[in-house]
């Protein structure tokens, strides 16, 4: 599934322009990393909302791919994301870790943290389907 998460998820144009990588990748755990960028951000040197959220949302999508099976899988999608932001991400790289919590056949949950070097920025809850072959 490592292949997939890369040649799928941070080949995608919007995480190339981003700038995501991958830094870490288990069964239920991945920690991507998303450099400071001036194109990202909000205003002054403020990392956009929306650029935190895309980091998120592929966290949430690699680590529900990191458990699934390899053979059987053919996609997946976001159900639902919840994010809470707690601190600005003030021209700094961030760093995403997504845990699954739960895990199941057709979808999973994982909890993601996003941290600067100096502060926990955002937490978020997403639910993943996992799209499945038929027989």
């Amino acid at each position: 599934m490592a292949r997939w998460v890369d040649d799928i998820l941070l080949s995608s144009p919007l995480a190339k322009a981003l700038g995501i990588v991958r830094t870490a990748l288990d069964v239920d755990r991945v920690v991507l990393a998303m450099p400071f960028k001036p194109e990202n951000v909000t205003l002054g040197t403020i990392v956009h909302g929306g650029a935190i959220a895309t980091l998120v949302d592929i966290a949430g999508a690699a680590s529900s791919a990191s458990g699934a099976d390899a053979d059987d899988v053919v996609g997946g999608a976001t159900a639902n994301l919840t994010i809470h932001y707690l601190a600005p991400a003030d021209g700094c790289d961030l760093e995403a870790e997504a845990l699954v919590v739960k895990r199941s056949a057709r979808q999973s949950v994982s909890e993601i943290r996003v941290r600067s070097p100096r502060a926990l920025v955002a937490t978020a809850l997403i639910t993943s389907a996992i799209l499945v072959r038929r027989p």
